[in-house]
C-alpha cells in the first residue's frame, strides 16, 4: 500500500478535500458559495483556504462587486495537478482492497 502512504496529507483533511472537490468542478467560488456547498463556519473555510493558498494549491483573488467585498477562489495548476494524483491514488488504493463479503 505504498499509494496510501504517499497521499497529500493537505489535501486529505476531510474539509480541505471538501474545498478542492468543489474548486474542481469549477473554474472559480466566491466564499459563500464554498461555505454554502462545504458546509464550513467562515473562520474555518478561511483557515483551511489559507492553509491551501500557502501550499499553492488554491489562489485567492479580494475584490469587489460593487459596494461589497468579493473573494474568488480558484485551483492553481499545481493545486489541480496535485488534487488529480490524489484521486488517481486513491483510485489505486481502492481497486487494489479485496472486497469482502460480510
Amino acid at each position: 500500500m505504498l499509494e496510501l502512504a504517499t497521499l497529500d496529507r493537505v489535501i486529505h483533511e476531510p474539509a480541505r478535500l471538501m474545498i478542492m472537490t468543489t474548486l474542481f468542478a469549477v473554474d472559480e467560488a466566491d466564499f459563500l458559495y464554498l461555505q454554502r456547498e462545504c458546509g464550513l463556519t467562515q473562520g474555518n473555510l478561511s483557515s483551511h483556504l489559507a492553509k491551501l493558498e500557502e501550499t499553492k494549491y488554491v489562489l485567492i483573488e479580494k475584490t469587489f462587486k460593487g459596494k461589497y467585498p468579493l473573494t474568488l477562489c480558484s485551483l492553481t495548476k499545481k493545486g489541480r495537478k496535485a488534487f488529480e494524483e490524489y484521486v488517481r491514488k486513491m483510485r489505486f488504493v481502492a481497486k487494489a482492497t479485496p472486497a469482502t463479503n460480510r
